[in-house]
């Protein structure tokens, strides 16, 4: 693994208007940045999609463990928002899609900062965005990345009706791309996919209904599930017959108290870092998350501290890990996971190493075996 700076495309902006990417700057500075990439083999291609797999296979063990047990309450839900994730996973409903936050250099095993199993954004980016790049400057080399592929061969097995709602909150850009790229795969896996924002859902007393009074039998909300329970909205989930995508169950692993639960039951896994309740017992340098935050926001590192709007809520401590440092940046790897299985990766780095809502979409690629 290493980073390679280099000249990006003058036309980069118009490519990335062309293909939809409306945030490829944000507020005059790049999100998308083609002045570096990142080579791997693709032996270490292999290590990072095991690495998933496996980190996969825990999350799905342990969610079964909280609810064979009942205790599910330990990752912050409420009794009610623990019912619906219970029953969600009882009933078997499928998850399309999560992202796993990694920490990795290219040598030992790569280590699960978090899981991003609910609103997960960065995927038309990861997907689309990155391959055109690569395609453009360089064909004769690979990227870990059957994103676009695997999203669309997907639907078909999440057992929706025809017709499925997308919605998320107004007035955000890279929500908007991210809910408009996941309609186009799902358009052309053969879905009817009419577009909503989170406050044009309706109510009638029995059901959810879309601005033409149609009802929402199932909807794909990029907005999080424990923001939607905290709102009066969220009353009717439970009684309705709407089937949510991501799952209820989702919440389960999105609680970064779920990072505690996972080194309890799987001390010592190589693929893990040592997360508590409590602080002072990861046996080094700690790191405080916020059980629900998000992009960075309130987490007490060594030396650092960021500010946001979680500071109220409980935090899980999980031992430091710093990001490795390449020409002064600090990359996180966001290794995709599609309908159970790893798909893909997306690379975000930060001038600090704290990953936050500024940092930067960089490309990758790697050499593929036998080629020269």
């Amino acid at each position: 693994m290493r980073r390679i700076t280099q000249a990006p495309r003058p036309d980069r902006l118009e490519r990335a208007r062309r293909m939809g990417f409306a945030f490829a700057e944000i507020e005059g500075e790049p999100y998308w940045d083609e002045t570096a990439c990142y080579a791997f083999t693709a032996a270490e291609v292999d290590v990072l999609e095991a690495a998933t797999a496996e980190l996969e296979r825990l999350t799905r063990l342990a969610c079964a463990h909280l609810v064979r047990e009942d205790t599910g309450r330990a990752l912050g839900l409420s009794e009610a928002a623990w019912a619906l994730a219970r029953r969600s996973w009882l009933r078997g409903e499928p998850s399309l899609y999560g992202r796993m936050d990694l920490c990795w250099d290219g040598s030992g095993p790569p280590k699960l900062l978090e899981y991003n199993a609910d609103t997960p954004t960065a995927l038309f980016e990861a997907a689309v965005v990155q391959w055109e790049w690569l395609q453009c400057t360089d064909p004769a080399l690979d990227q870990f990345n059957g994103l676009h592929e695997a999203l669309i061969a997907a639907w078909p097995g999440l057992g929706l009706p025809r017709r499925v709602h997308f919605a998320c909150a107004r007035d955000s850009v890279e929500d908007q791309g991210t809910l408009d790229y996941l309609r186009d795969t799902a358009m052309q896996a053969g879905l009817a996919a009419p577009a909503l924002t989170m406050d044009q859902i309706g109510w009638d007393g029995r059901r959810f209904r879309d601005l033409e009074e149609q009802p929402i039998e199932a909807i794909f909300k990029l907005y999080p599930w424990d923001w939607l329970l905290a709102e009066d909205f969220g009353a009717h989930v439970a009684g309705a017959p709407t089937r949510w995508i991501e799952p209820a169950w989702r919440l389960m692993p999105s609680s970064k108290a779920f990072l505690a639960l996972l080194w309890a039951l799987f001390p010592d896994h190589p693929n893990l870092l040592p997360a508590y309740l409590e602080s002072g017992r990861c046996g080094g340098p700690e790191i405080a998350k916020p059980f629900w935050g998000r992009e960075g926001a309130n987490i007490t590192a060594p030396g650092a501290e960021t500010p946001g709007p979680y500071a109220g809520q409980p935090r899980v401590w999980q031992r430091y890990a710093e990001l490795p440092c390449f020409a002064g940046r600090y990359p996180v790897l966001g290794s995709w996971v599609i309908g159970g299985s790893p798909a893909g990766l997306g690379i975000r780095e930060d001038a600090t190493p704290i990953t936050r809502d500024t940092s930067r979409f960089v490309p990758h690629w790697f050499q593929p075996e036998g080629s020269a």
